[in-house]
């Protein structure tokens, strides 16, 4: 990199970064956006979203995303396809360093979301990739008129599966509890489809088969009572853990691993904000995200300004 320091640096490119982008952007700032391993982050492996405003009809997740980005490189935004690795707080301008080299910060703005949870039981690791999947948008394809389970309850899990019914025979929805936590529309669509099952009461043990998912063992956490289901595939959806390991250490964060920020996005070093679910262990939605990442570059730039006067 020839010249790498910027004034506002926003590491990640989900819609809390691609927002922050926008608005940094506006501002005159010139920002710089590391894109990390998702493009558009989780919300891009949605592949309907149907509340975020201005899309009566739903948008697609991925292409939510490319809006996103061309609008803030309209403005003037940098995208790079670059990961950050590792940050220096001790003085300004804050160092990043990524893949490709060194950036130089004036003020950082932590858009890094979250990764999905495992289950944490035998067969999973091993059968990733040959039966388990967290991204319904990715893999739904290949289980053409197979029985696919998906484990979760809350409105990822019942979008995921309400996908996957236009590829699968029959999609079986596993939870650990006898009431779901997805909303109200989104259970009475499921519920009214014909390919739909539910299991409550339930956890999944392990993830059985040879070469590839064969059958999933069961155990029911009022009775205790376990048994084996039948399935070719199984898809996880119970929640994320934020991305945010790099900070550890450097700023303050929850015990859940969030990071804290006040009503203006400022987290506990000067300079530094953070937007979207790795600062928002309640809401993670795309328009919290993206609201988010709009009030991060308003505060970086009025920290900016402070800093010039």
């Amino acid at each position: 990199m020839t010249d790498n320091t910027v004034k506002v640096l926003i590491l990640g490119a989900g819609p809390a970064g691609l927002a922050a982008a926008l608005y940094a952007a506006r501002a005159e700032l010139n920002p710089v956006v590391l894109t990390g391993m998702q493009l558009g982050g989780q919300a891009a492996l949605t592949h309907t979203i149907e509340n975020y405003p201005g899309f009566p009809q739903g948008v697609g997740g991925a292409e939510l995303g490319e809006l996103f980005q061309k609008q803030a490189e309209h403005f003037g935004a940098r995208v790079e396809f670059d990961l950050a690795n590792e940050v220096d707080f001790s003085q300004r301008p804050y160092r990043v360093k990524t893949d490709s080299g060194e950036y130089a910060a004036e003020t950082l703005i932590i858009t890094t979301g979250a990764n999905p949870l495992h289950l944490e039981i035998p067969g999973e690791v091993e059968m990733t990739g040959r039966g388990v999947s967290y991204c319904a948008t990715c893999d739904g394809w290949f289980f053409k008129d197979k029985k696919v389970t998906v484990v979760g309850g809350g409105d990822s899990a019942f979008e995921e599966a309400l996908f996957i019914t236009r590829y699968a025979s029959s999609v079986t929805l596993i939870h650990r509890r006898s009431e779901f936590r997805a909303g109200a529309i989104l259970q009475k669509r499921a519920k009214e489809h014909p390919k739909m099952n539910f299991i409550m009461d339930t956890v999944v043990t392990e993830v059985a088969g040879k070469d590839k998912v064969e059958y999933l063992k069961l155990r029911n956490v009022k009775t205790g009572a376990e048994s084996n289901f039948e399935t070719d595939g199984l898809f996880i959806f119970i929640g994320h853990a934020p991305n945010t390991q790099m900070f550890q250490g450097k700023l303050e964060m929850s015990d859940l691993g969030y990071i804290k920020v006040n009503d203006k996005m400022e987290t506990s070093a000067a300079g530094v904000y953070a937007a979207g679910e790795a600062a928002d262990p309640h809401f993670r939605q795309v328009i919290t995200s993206a609201g988010m990442g709009a009030a991060a570059a308003i505060q970086a730039t009025r920290f900016l300004e402070a800093q010039e006067s």
